[in-house]
């Protein structure tokens, strides 16, 4: 079972959340981790460094926190609720008192934060919202470059799009651009009843470890819109899912054909280095690349 010192088992968060009168809501997606073998699980899935500087969000009464302040040398903890925030330097301080000086609290949106306090930090380690789950990672992967990692845990459906690939019936925007950032894989389930309140969906953990972005002449933005539209209207073509993008179904093909990409393939048929391509005959673009798209065979992605 392994040494629980310093953790919260089920007892111990509901007795705090009674003294703070917090009771969980659905609107913050709140569903508190109960279990300390599973935070200990999850830190293990993190692989951490010791001088690994964590970003942490949403850690709520601090199930998490408490197992991840031992095992690094500093901890970003990031809470939107008042009471939640103000209440976790305590709780440290009381389970971790030699330890309590490794965390800083930022009371904050994490998906409004733009920079946090300190040395910049190198993994994000979560139990995030369901609702906002993917929007967060993105948004951390990108105004946080620093970030060379990520250990989640989400929702499983939710996890099983942001590792899908190609070809996959599940394969979408968040799996792209994911992929933009670095290699996403599922490193294992959570059961429903490590929470409290049990949630109604099984949990699934993600990691994550960041790698250069495809080689391309356009930009992270410019990418992303080509992704937004081809997965707005999954069923169409890339030829018809991009018309509005390009300015009309004719220029979608030529910058298709310019890309080496078939225009008749669908979105989810192509990685991120295609997309990637395929941004770079935007119509922001045009005139940047000789268009010869008769000279080239299109390719599937």
């Amino acid at each position: 079972m392994g040494d629980t010192r310093g953790l919260l088992g089920p007892a111990d968060v509901r007795e705090l959340a009674g003294r703070l009168g917090i009771r969980p809501t659905k609107t913050l997606g709140q569903n508190f981790v109960i279990d300390a073998n599973t935070v200990r699980r999850i830190v293990r899935a993190a692989e951490l460094d010791p001088d690994d500087v964590v970003i942490e969000v949403g850690p709520g009464l601090g199930s998490l926190t408490l197992a991840l302040l031992p095992q690094v040398r500093r901890v970003v903890a990031v809470e939107i609720d008042p009471a939640l925030a103000a209440e976790l330097p305590a709780t440290a301080a009381a389970r971790e008192p030699d330890l309590a000086a490794r965390l800083e609290v930022v009371r904050a949106d994490a998906m409004r934060i733009t920079e946090v306090p300190g040395p910049a930090p190198t993994a994000l380690v979560a139990n995030l919202p369901y609702n906002v789950a993917v929007p967060v990672v993105l948004h951390l992967l990108a105004t946080l470059p620093s970030l060379r990692s990520a250990l989640v845990m989400v929702q499983a459906e939710v996890a099983d799009r942001m590792v899908a690939g190609p070809g996959s019936k599940i394969y979408g925007v968040p799996s792209v651009k994911l992929a933009w950032y670095g290699d996403a894989r599922r490193a294992g389930p959570v059961g429903r009843a490590v929470f409290w309140p049990a949630p109604n969906v099984d949990s699934g953990l993600v990691a994550f470890t960041r790698r250069d972005p495809p080689p391309t002449g356009a930009s992270r933005r410019e990418v992303f819109a080509v992704v937004d539209a081809a997965f707005a209207q999954r069923r169409k073509t890339l030829r018809a899912a991009l018309a509005g993008w390009a300015g009309s179904a004719a220029a979608a093909e030529e910058a298709l054909r310019a890309a080496d990409v078939d225009p008749r393939a669908r979105g989810e048929a192509l990685d991120v280095t295609a997309f990637a391509r395929i941004a770079e005959y935007g119509p922001s673009r045009r005139g940047d690349h000789p268009r010869t798209p008769e000279a080239r065979a299109p390719r599937g992605g």
